[in-house]
């Protein structure tokens, strides 16, 4: 893992070290052929501090008007497979296939986990019923042997589950306390086990957006922690993660990802949410400092210590992109280049001049390494500056080899196939 972070780092990230006053981005319409790489960044490097001002702009969610839906490249269909959900924030596939939607948000909430059934295979579900409800901000899921797990903002539950059941009525076990709620969206808490599950893995936001009301308030936060399916034995895996959302294992490895929510009011450009490889003991810099030893100019001289032990993430994915969702393409459906990359899905911004995110991007891998930069995927979501349809979140790769994509927003849930 070592060995990675060097060369991978190196690789991807030197650019953004070594720091420029200028940022030069161009983005291309995913319009390429299913077996072309186009990249949409040209260049990106990292600009001073304050080098823009940090402006509050949250366009107005309207809703898929009718006929209306994302656009994917050429090659791929784009369907509705759910709608008429509240809130659809995370999806969980189950052992048996069956899928289980957790619909919660920082708005009316619904607290509860939908659970979808598709019989027949044909892409659309024919059994929805509620699987669990009366629950606290839902987000992670897991089934582990005979326990069906759920990350609530305040804790890790587990109930007792049998494949195939329709609802949970069990008031079930508290395992594992968790500090609740937390700076905008950083309520969520995800849930993920090692290969063999004899460990689980929890990401925690921070409670602020860098440490604002001091580092007593951040305990036990901006962390994955690693505990054993009983509740015990709990460890911090890595830190100084602000806000560690989607996780998953690259494929062929034994090394965890994450995506990171970063940072928010140095500037337009500062700082790039990132996908990263999780090294066990690791520190990846928040609050003190971001893409390495860039000193966060509001922590200054705090933890020089912590500066210079800090991680530089591997795959920089745009500042403000809200980046959550992350899921490595395992099956075999979509054209070759996609096999074994990195689908990140963006929920897009609120404090930049101009909307970034809102999309589903893609990065190459090769070895369970990154082999090139990200591309777009599935857009479409933004309707002008200051009107979006939806704002896609977490993405999930199917049994049957497709893509689906939770719109919280649009409270729709899109599946994504190759033609």
């Amino acid at each position: 893992m070592n060995k990675h972070h060097l060369t991978i780092m190196g690789m991807l990230a030197l650019a953004f070290v070594l720091g420029c006053n200028n940022k030069k981005e161009k983005e291309e319409a995913a319009k390429s052929g299913p077996d072309q790489v186009v990249t949409v960044t040209d260049s990106l490097t990292l600009p001073a501090p304050f080098a823009t001002e940090s402006v509050e702009n949250r366009p107005k969610e309207e809703g898929w008007p009718d006929g209306k839906m994302p656009a994917a490249p050429e090659g791929f269909v784009v369907t509705k497979f759910a709608d008429k959900l509240q809130s659809p924030r995370w999806t969980y596939i189950g052992p048996n296939g069956d899928i289980f939607v957790a619909e919660s948000g920082t708005r009316k909430s619904a607290d509860r986990i939908t659970l979808l059934r598709d019989v027949n295979k044909d892409g659309t579900p024919e059994l929805r019923e509620i699987f669990l409800e009366k629950l606290n901000k839902p987000f992670g899921m897991l089934v582990l042997k005979n326990y069906f797990y759920v990350a609530n903002t305040d804790g890790v539950y587990r109930f007792p589950y049998k494949s195939g059941e329709t609802k949970i009525t069990s008031k079930g076990e508290k395992i594992v306390d968790l500090p609740a709620g937390g700076y905008n969206n950083h309520w969520t808490r995800n849930l993920l086990a090692n290969a063999d599950g004899s460990k689980i893995y929890i990401s925690v936001g921070s409670a602020s957006n860098v440490a604002d009301h001091g580092m007593d308030e951040e305990k036990r936060r901006a962390n994955i922690l690693e505990i054993n399916p009983d509740g015990t034995g709990e460890r911090v895996y890595a830190s100084g993660l602000r806000n560690p959302v989607g996780m998953d294992w690259a494929p062929g490895t034994n090394v965890l990802w994450t995506a990171v929510n970063e940072r928010d009011k140095l500037g337009d450009d500062l700082v790039p949410d990132y996908i990263t490889s999780v090294k066990e003991g690791g520190f990846y810099g928040w609050p003190y400092a971001y893409f390495g030893k860039n000193e966060d100019p509001r922590r200054k001289g705090e933890r020089p210590d912590l500066v210079a032990k800090t991680i530089v993430p591997d795959v920089p994915v745009g500042s403000h992109t809200s980046s959550l969702g992350l899921v490595f393409y395992t099956k075999d459906k979509f054209p070759a280049k996609y096999r074994n990359g990195a689908f990140i899905g963006q929920h897009g911004s609120w404090n930049r001049s101009a909307l970034a995110g809102y999309k589903v991007v893609f990065v190459p891998f090769k070895d369970g390494k990154p082999s090139g930069k990200p591309e777009d995927f599935l857009t479409g979501f933004i309707e002008s500056e200051k009107k979006v349809y939806g704002r896609p979140v977490d993405v999930t790769v199917m049994d049957d080899g497709s893509l689906l994509v939770n719109d919280d927003s649009g409270n729709v849930i899109w599946r994504v196939s190759a033609k």
